[in-house]
């Protein structure tokens, strides 16, 4: 089982749309998934066509309820949804409540392959609670100068949180979203990346598609709205990646 945060302090770069249709991309592939929406605003559950729940994240951080309570069983996968009242956690002075999360996962870490985490465009404490319960962070980053300026303060918190909170965490990788090859910026900003990066930056990158700004308005992640446009390629080979990726380093 691997549990994965997507992740990047600034916002608009895809992590939610990333997380819904990479989890949905995995299922496709036969596994087992569980999203976890992290983040107040609560985009990815919304997005798959959730309204307010009664359990949510919430319950769990907050108030340590059983993870399980909260899991919602969409068909393709399982979801944890948010709530805006997730506000409050960065706000509660508990001591050690980041690691809440990392618990709480543990009670249900063997029923799934895969665990991904919508994580909230800053680095506060759901940011680090959800770096301290993940095995690997997978960066999505929009290219645009901006996005590649602030990857390096990222970076630097993730080394922070291995150093201090989990050993275990690893980078698995940067992944290019509303990409278009046609643009020279975009073209400029990838091959700096991949000079600076090198092999974090996955093979695929997700072509800028508006079927997946349609889904996400539709509740549906793409493979249900429409499974042979682009997006759906895209994230279909990026969950393909990522499957091998993880494998290798299991198997290092």
């Amino acid at each position: 089982m691997s549990v994965i945060s997507i992740a990047n302090h600034k916002g608009g770069v895809g992590k939610t749309t990333t997380t819904v249709n990479l989890g949905a991309g995995l299922a496709r592939l036969g596994y087992k998934v569980l999203l976890i929406d992290l983040d107040p605003q609560a985009n990815a559950s919304t997005s798959l066509g959730l309204k307010k729940q009664e359990q949510s994240i919430y319950q769990v951080l907050v108030f340590q309820d059983d993870i399980r309570k909260s899991v919602l069983d969409l068909g393709d996968f399982h979801m944890v949804p948010s709530s805006i009242h997730l506000a409050g956690f960065e706000k509660n002075n508990e001591v050690g409540k980041e690691f809440i999360l990392q618990e709480s996962l543990q009670q249900i870490k063997d029923l799934y392959d895969f665990i991904l985490i919508d994580c909230p465009p800053s680095l506060g404490s759901l940011t680090i609670s959800a770096l301290t319960a993940s095995d690997y962070v997978i960066i999505a980053l929009q290219p645009e100068y901006l996005a590649m300026q602030g990857m390096s303060e990222f970076i630097r918190i993730l080394r922070t949180v291995k150093t201090r909170m989990n050993s275990e965490l690893e980078l698995l990788g940067i992944t290019i979203t509303q990409y278009d090859s046609r643009k020279v910026l975009h073209q400029e900003i990838l091959q700096h990346a991949m000079d600076k990066y090198g092999d974090m930056i996955f093979d695929i990158h997700i072509r800028g598609n508006v079927a997946l700004a349609e889904a996400q308005s539709m509740g549906k992640h793409i493979f249900r709205y429409d499974e042979n446009c682009h997006g759906a390629n895209d994230y279909l080979a990026l969950a393909e990646e990522v499957v091998s990726r993880t494998s290798e380093l299991v198997e290092a």
